[in-house]
């Protein structure tokens, strides 16, 4: 194979003749040849070379005579209409369901055992039905015994009324003999001595029937004081059947069976009529906002279902020294839900009005105590406005409302949603929600 240039000869030796390059001019030039390879190879990187400049020059990125362009893009928010809406503010406190009147049932016989139980606690009773029955024999002998009394007495009575009778005859006779004998001593057929004896047996008689007299009182107080004793037992034996006082509901039950009776110890204890009433605490400094009969809303943080309406019954007189707190009572409806002992919360309606009402998250916060509202104008561009704050009320629709006393109209068209992310004379992309 040739060489272009010989390694052996020092690299000052004279060029080699470009014509020594060229094949003999009696053979056809080879695609394979040295030469001809080498120019293929310069041709094809020549090539390359200016497609690739010409592809930098068309470009868009190396194209420094066009200028970027600058797009930005309006925030998206959420508007609001302004309107009145009906405002009002409550007082809240918690408490415990209590009795509105819980009666004690006690027995009114002592000393006797009991026999029977005929009621359970929650049971529904009404006035006058048995609770409880008693042992009845114990009373049944004395009034036994004591009809005995009273017959007896009785007898005494009459006895008394035959012996009145008849002193009655003895001073019927010693008066017609005293009158005879009158007669007689007035024309001296008999003397002085005999008529004063007739006037002593007359007195005597008198006498005898005066006591015979007490003596049928005293026998008949007798009889009426053993009637009584009688007419007790008999009470006593009707009061072996305990009975409920009142109609209501059945809260506790102390009555078991063999257990003797003792007046003091109640059998049961009653919520008279099932009335119950929400007993909660609440700040003097607030007992200004409520009077009797405010309307109070009740509900339960355990059970979401239990809603009931209740009125103030009454605010107790004296404050409590310690915690500055009034014990209020309210009553609450008749309903199978309440429990006493429940927890309950209670809202009392103190103030119903109209006023400006706007979602809290259209309120931005600005330094120290400023707060605005971005109105916007017909192009949607937001304008701040400063705003004072009034009662922050329940949420409407999820969202968390307040009041505004001074700064936006009925009317105004406001930004809720992205209200945090404007400045004042930025236009606005409004989203429907």
């Amino acid at each position: 194979m040739h060489n272009f240039f010989d390694p052996d000869k020092p690299h000052n030796s004279k060029p080699l003749d470009q014509d020594n390059l060229a094949p003999p001019t009696s053979q056809a030039p080879s695609w394979r040849s040295p030469r001809m390879i080498l120019l293929t190879t310069i041709a094809l990187g020549l090539g390359l070379v200016g497609l690739s400049v010409r592809y930098l020059r068309e470009s868009p990125l190396t194209d420094t005579t066009r200028s970027p362009e600058v797009t930005t893009q309006a925030q998206s928010v959420t508007d609001w209409v302004v309107t009145r809406q009906p405002i009002q503010q409550r007082l809240e406190a918690t408490g415990s369901v209590i009795a509105a009147d819980l009666l004690p049932v006690l027995p009114k016989v002592t000393g006797l055992q009991i026999k029977d139980v005929l009621v359970e606690e929650g049971d529904l009773v009404t006035a006058d039905q048995v609770l409880v029955t008693l042992d009845q024999d114990i009373l049944t002998a004395q009034i036994q015994r004591q009809e005995a009394e009273v017959s007896a007495a009785q007898a005494a009575v009459r006895q008394q009324q035959a012996a009145l009778n008849q002193v009655k005859a003895e001073l019927t006779d010693a008066e017609t003999n005293f009158q005879r004998f009158q007669t007689l001593e007035s024309n001296g057929a008999i003397s002085t001595q005999e008529l004063d004896t007739r006037l002593t047996t007359l007195q005597t008689a008198q006498e005898s029937v005066l006591l015979a007299e007490a003596n049928i009182q005293s026998a008949e107080a007798n009889v009426r004081s053993q009637q009584a004793q009688l007419n007790q037992l008999k009470i006593q034996l009707e009061q072996t059947l305990v009975r409920s006082p009142a109609s209501g509901l059945i809260a506790e039950r102390f009555a078991r069976i063999g257990d003797v009776t003792r007046i003091s110890e109640p059998l049961f204890r009653l919520i008279r009529d099932r009335r119950l009433e929400l007993e909660v605490n609440l700040p003097e400094t607030e007992l200004g906002q409520i009077e009797p009969g405010t309307a109070v809303d009740i509900t339960s943080d355990s059970n979401p279902t239990l809603k009931f309406q209740g009125r103030l019954k009454r605010v107790a007189p004296l404050i409590d020294p310690e915690s500055r707190q009034a014990r209020l009572k309210i009553d609450l409806p008749t309903s199978t839900q309440l429990q006493p002992g429940m927890f309950l919360r209670a809202s009392f309606l103190v103030s119903d009005r109209l006023g400006v009402v706007v979602p809290s998250e259209a309120i931005v916060p600005q330094d120290g105590d400023d707060n605005v509202v971005y109105r916007l104008d017909q192009d949607n561009r937001a304008i701040a406005q400063s705003v004072e704050l009034g009662e922050i009320l329940d949420d409407v629709d999820g969202l968390p409302q307040i009041e505004i006393r001074s700064g936006l109209q009925v009317g105004d068209r406001i930004i809720v949603a992205g209200a945090r992310y404007v400045n004042d004379g930025d236009r606005v992309q409004i989203v429907r929600k």
